[in-house]
């Protein structure tokens, strides 16, 4: 059965007008081959779909039945062709986004997924909180379109930008001896009880903070070790120890916690956003992007 999109528009016309001339130049054709579409039609459908006399064009039971059915086809076509037109321009659609856990505490992050919101209600953002290493797979697979991460080694097939660089900061109990300091130098640290990311949590910032340590020759006393930040500043607000993490954890505001910059130039931690250099970015994702990196889309 080898009907066309033109077929229907041809016979709504007629059966909307009831009659072959003001049908055709509706449609803006000549009357004998609109007369050869519908008859062409009917061949296909081997159902009589009008009833003609020298007077009148009649719809019959089976014609009024494919009315019905013609309309909501071409309904059914003109919808889908605008919401290709309207994925296509980034109007609707969707948006996988990976992010680590201290993501919705960067300032630049929830603003601009907030902006993203108002200026493009119909995309929906699947949002999926995943830890840096966690996220490189579904980039590379394609089951994500765009990363927030910390610095991390990236496989050839995903680039970066840097969105932000933020400050390292030491996290004390409000209580302990150094809460008090404006600003500490590393080494204040270096005999603390730390509170320390699991290293087999695949966070980069467990990564970071180390490399930072050693830098200045310092191996932390690690006397407990969890997972995620949050558990950290739980401990910290405990009293179990102390901790270094970026500044943008502050904005959970637990009160027995203070926060205090670290002197040394080098105390900051990077937060990237990667996506694909291999595959087209999407007209979602370009949006995302002119939000977050509004000087460098690219």
């Amino acid at each position: 059965m080898n009907i066309e999109l033109r077929h229907l528009r041809y016979f709504i016309a007629v059966a909307e007008e009831l009659h072959f001339g003001r049908a055709a130049e509706r449609l803006r054709i000549s009357q004998p081959p609109l007369s050869q579409q519908i008859q062409q039609l009917e061949q296909i459908l081997a159902a009589q779909l009008f009833t003609r006399t020298n007077r009148s064009v009649q719809l019959t039971p089976a014609g009024a039945s494919f009315l019905t059915d013609a309309r909501a086809v071409l309904l059914h076509v003109e919808q889908a062709a605008q919401r290709a037109a309207r994925i296509h321009s980034g109007q609707q659609g969707e948006l996988r986004i990976g992010f680590t856990s201290s993501a919705p505490f960067t300032g630049l992050v929830s603003d601009a997924l907030y902006q993203f919101r108002q200026r493009w209600p119909e995309v929906h953002i699947h949002m999926q909180e995943n830890n840096t290493r966690q996220q490189l797979t579904p980039l590379h697979e394609g089951r994500l379109d765009l990363g927030v991460m910390r610095n991390t080694t990236l496989p050839p097939d995903l680039q970066h930008r840097v969105l932000l660089r933020e400050p390292l900061c030491a996290v004390v109990h409000r209580a302990h001896a150094l809460a008090a300091a404006t600003t500490l130098p590393i080494q204040a640290l270096s005999s603390e009880p730390f509170v320390f990311f699991d290293p087999q949590g695949g966070t980069a910032l467990h990564g970071e903070i180390l490399a930072l340590l050693h830098r200045y020759q310092i191996t932390p006393f690690i006397t407990q070790e969890v997972g995620e930040a949050m558990t950290i500043l739980g401990l910290v607000a405990t009293g179990l120890g102390v901790s270094i993490l970026p500044a943008s954890f502050a904005r959970a505001r637990l009160p027995e916690v203070v926060w205090i910059p670290l002197e040394e130039h080098d105390a900051i931690s990077e937060v990237w956003l990667v996506w694909s250099a291999v595959r087209e970015p999407s007209a979602q994702l370009r949006n995302m992007m002119s939000l977050l990196l509004p000087r460098d889309l690219h």
